[in-house]
């Protein structure tokens, strides 16, 4: 019985002991070391802790080590992998992967830009009842084509815009046929069939649709990459303004951009950027790509901006620090300007995701001219210490000073920039 007693009251006190030890600040320091560090040619990645770990790498070509008392310093010097061993006495106690990237920059926007897509096929956003002398009816309803179908071919003729659907329409109509209508939802290819009806107001034939076939807005530059001439803009996804849908793109443009004025921001009432730009303007460039981290496409050329025209290196998502940073935007014209914001939180992503860093606008004179984050200025880059790490994204509703931000690393990615193959094809290319 005494055994049995004892050895529970042990099992406490052991549990106690290894419960305390994990709250204690040498362990929690520890555990905070990574299993993989990634970082670029001339960057530095600090570890701290207190145990008296020593640390060594199995070749001085990809870093090197500055190890003083606790902390230890990792300087990227050629890109390429390598093990960091940490061992106390003889015994090991962790093995870290590091991996040094060569170089990468990348030219900041923050200028304003118009956009126009025109989506694949025709976008379906609403039905409508078509007056006919047997009653109201509406044919596209009638035929299951939803709100959000893309109508990309009719009696196998395939549909780019809203014009070719109507000399189909007047000419199966007038023949009494049935029309064989090609629709993609939700990524799946559907075939219906829809018979138009004669409208008794003007003895036209009408299938009770609204549809479009383009759309069009103002958003901000984000990144150029010179060596590809690939851009990456806006920062989040395009949706049509009925369906709510992404929109779908076929191809698109983007334009030069001015902003008349601004509609200032309040707490529950975002503000808005007022612009103007015209598609008769120079283009800047395609739109090939419309996805939750903004639009992607080639630029014609370069846009200068008198600021930060110089490539510059970005920050990997892990590398992102909370405290002070700019974004580059314009609110007046062309003219771009940088403002101060303070970076509140980032979250370390492995993973593509959009919200990566909540951002709080500080800058008093940004603060007087929107009231914090606006519409349009999604897409503005971020900055900090030299780096560009995100761009403005999404404002809160119930707090205009505030929003979120999206890493460069994923806006990269989905531009189709792989910074480990990009930066080694610049040196060879500069060599």
């Amino acid at each position: 019985m005494k055994i049995e007693m004892f050895r529970k009251l042990l099992g406490v006190v052991l549990l106690g002991f290894l419960i305390a030890l994990g709250f204690s600040k040498p362990v929690q320091l520890f555990l905070t070391i990574p299993d993989e560090i990634i970082m670029f040619e001339g960057d530095q990645t600090r570890i701290s802790s207190v145990i008296p770990a020593v640390a060594s790498l199995g070749s001085t070509e990809v870093a090197s080590l500055d190890q003083q008392k606790s902390n230890l310093t990792i300087n990227g010097k050629k890109s390429g992998s390598d093990i960091l061993d940490l061992t106390v006495g003889d015994f090991p106690v962790k093995k870290v992967g590091v991996k040094v990237l060569p170089d990468f920059k990348v030219i900041p926007g923050g200028q304003s830009i118009g956009v126009k897509l025109n989506t694949r096929g025709v976008l379906v956003v609403g039905h409508h009842l078509i007056h006919t002398n047997e009653g109201d009816r509406s044919p596209g309803e009638i035929a299951d084509i939803q709100v959000g179908d893309i109508i990309t071919k009719i009696n196998g003729q395939t549909v780019k815009k809203m014009s070719d659907i109507g000399t189909i329409v007047k000419k199966a109509g007038s023949d009494g046929n049935a029309l064989k209508v090609t629709i993609v939802r939700e990524n799946e290819e559907l075939s219906k069939k829809l018979i138009p009806v004669k409208d008794k107001q003007n003895e036209s034939y009408r299938i009770g649709l609204y549809i479009r076939d383009s759309a069009a807005g103002v958003g901000t530059l984000t990144f150029y990459h010179p060596n590809t001439k690939k851009y990456g803009a806006l920062g989040h996804v395009i949706s049509d303004m009925d369906t709510k849908k992404p929109i779908v793109v076929n191809h698109g443009e983007i334009y030069p951009s001015s902003v008349t004025s601004i509609e200032k921001g309040s707490n529950g009432h975002p503000g808005e950027k007022l612009a103007r730009f015209s598609n008769t303007a120079q283009k800047l460039g395609t739109i090939t790509r419309n996805s939750p981290f903004g639009i992607f496409g080639e630029m014609n050329d370069e846009v200068k901006k008198g600021m930060y025209d110089q490539p510059m290196p970005i920050a990997l998502s892990h590398q992102v620090k909370e405290g002070p940073a700019k974004i580059l935007t314009v609110v007046k014209g062309s003219e771009v300007k940088e403002y101060d914001v303070e970076v509140i939180s980032s979250i370390p992503q492995k993973f593509p995701a959009t919200k990566g860093m909540v951002i709080k606008v500080t800058d008093p004179e940004l603060l007087k001219e929107t009231g914090g984050i606006v519409q349009g200025m999604s897409g503005s880059p971020i900055i900090q210490e030299g780096k560009v790490i995100g761009a403005v994204t999404h404002v809160f509703v119930n707090d205009s000073t505030s929003g979120y931000g999206v890493h460069i690393e994923w806006m990269l990615e989905e531009a189709g920039i792989n910074i480990y193959e990009e930066s080694r094809h610049e040196k060879r290319t500069a060599s």
